[in-house]
């Protein structure tokens, strides 16, 4: 009797279940681009060997080329999205840079949305520890924003403590300026009135 189709999709890969050590020096092969698939192969699967781990713990051609050609395109996506935001970066270059971070801060909520939208679509389970590196990303953004802002304001306020200053100095002593005038505009640049 076969097995439902859905229980052979809940299965993790040979891939995910090399030990952490072996699977980052796979991934590291990869993105390095030097070596063929084939050549790839066959390092990792001596490797697997020489751990003392099963025979049937090697990986297939076909289970390295769907794993190779998974982990493309989430590159693929990754070096479109650093593209983006340097484009933007660029553009923006003269802008303050509270509006480029804004932007950048956006940039990385839209990418954790969607990746957190792919993890709970996903049949598979999701790694605590890649839970754990998402929610530690959500927090530093957030963070970043909260510093973002309270900078905004501090600048804000520096400059209206100038512009009051200036206007005062400007205006001190001026024919038919009242003291009770020139403190009303004082107050009114610094949001006080």
């Amino acid at each position: 009797m076969s097995k439902p189709a859905n229980k052979k999709r809940n299965r993790r890969s040979k891939v995910q279940m090399l030990p952490e050590q072996l699977k980052t020096e796979l991934d590291a092969m990869l993105r390095d681009g030097r070596l063929s698939q084939q050549e790839v192969l066959d390092v990792i699967n001596r490797q697997i060997e020489s751990s003392g781990l099963p025979e049937d713990a090697k990986i297939s051609q076909s289970g390295l080329s769907r794993y190779a050609t998974r982990m493309e395109k989430i590159g693929a996506k990754i070096r479109q999205s650093r593209e983006v935001a340097e484009v933007w970066t660029a553009k923006l270059g003269n802008q303050p840079t509270s509006e480029v971070g804004k932007l950048l801060q956006e940039v990385v909520r839209t990418m954790a949305f969607d990746t957190s939208m792919h993890m709970s679509e996903s049949e598979e389970p999701i790694e605590p520890k890649a839970l754990s590196q998402m929610a530690l990303a959500i927090q530093r953004v957030e963070q970043a924003a909260m510093t973002s802002h309270k900078r905004e304001k501090e600048i804000r306020k520096a400059f209206a403590e100038e512009a009051a200053n200036a206007v005062s100095e400007e205006l001190r002593g001026q024919d038919g300026m009242s003291e009770q005038l020139e403190d009303r505009i004082r107050k009114v640049l610094l949001g006080k009135a």
